[in-house]
């Protein structure tokens, strides 16, 4: 289990949705992790923290009536200056569609995305480090972005952060093990004719479970869709759901019980 700490620019340190729905979103993830939640910053309007056992591990913000925005789970990377990684964002194909902003003392947030379209956030930290609870069950284990092909978009983010990349030697699988200080910690994923016409390139968040079979039972049954059924992976079990709004997730039951990556799932 890993545990709230300053990250290494580049290493994906917190995970946040936007729904229109805030209370029912609430329930749903309740329900199906055990999440509870306190209030977070509210500059961008209401916002919870979801808390697992006290430590936060992920949030939860309502959009505003008249934005009809794609709902999802946005992955953010973190950052010692928002603004300068905002500025060789832009500089290198990338676009930065809101901020760098101030989250009260939390820190500094920004909204971009990739040259494929792929939106990510930037979390320059100060009181709130980030997701201060990962391995056991209810927590994101890891963030990987599927996009048309890895080798121009490996340039971009290596141009960003100072990311190591390991491409995977294998027949069929164009994937990419970012890694720094040596460690991974997160992958790029080219599916090509893969992608889903409706989304298009973007960030995947993992969740651990204990048993992924019920809890893709568990999300049918609380409104949620299984739009991939449960299945074999080199690191364990995944399955790909959507919550009652339509934010696509994975669940995921590691071989060990706890998240170890990197994974090709």
């Amino acid at each position: 289990m890993t545990e709230a700490t300053r990250r290494t620019p580049g290493t994906p340190c917190w995970v946040s949705l936007m729904v229109h729905g805030l209370d029912a979103t609430q329930e749903f993830y309740a329900t199906l992790f055990g999440w509870e939640f306190e209030p977070g910053p509210q500059q961008l309007g209401p916002y919870v923290r979801a808390l697992l056992d006290g430590r936060e591990v992920a949030g939860i913000g309502q959009l505003p009536p008249d934005r009809h925005l794609p709902v999802a789970w946005t992955t953010y990377l973190a950052t010692d200056d928002a603004g300068d990684s905002a500025e060789t964002i832009r500089c290198c194909g990338g676009t930065v569609a809101v901020g760098p902003l101030e989250a009260g003392d939390a820190g500094r947030m920004a909204i971009c995305a990739d040259p494929a379209g792929a939106v990510f956030g930037l979390w320059q930290a100060k009181a709130h480090l980030g997701t201060a609870k990962a391995g056991p069950a209810g927590t994101p284990v890891w963030n990987e972005l599927l996009t048309y092909e890895t080798g121009s978009v490996a340039k971009f983010y290596r141009s960003v952060f100072a990311y190591e990349a390991e491409p995977l030697v294998s027949a069929g699988h164009d994937y990419v093990t970012l890694r720094l200080d040596g460690r991974p910690v997160a992958a790029l994923h080219g599916v090509g004719t893969g992608l889903p016409r409706d989304r298009g390139a973007h960030w995947m968040t993992y969740f651990e479970v204990g048993d992924v079979d019920a809890a893709a039972r568990l999300v049918a049954e609380l409104g949620g869709q299984v739009l991939r059924p449960p299945r074999e992976g080199t690191a364990g079990r995944p399955v790909l759901v959507a919550d009652p709004e339509g934010a696509v997730f994975t669940l995921v039951q590691s071989e060990d019980g706890e998240a170890d990556p990197p994974r090709v799932l």
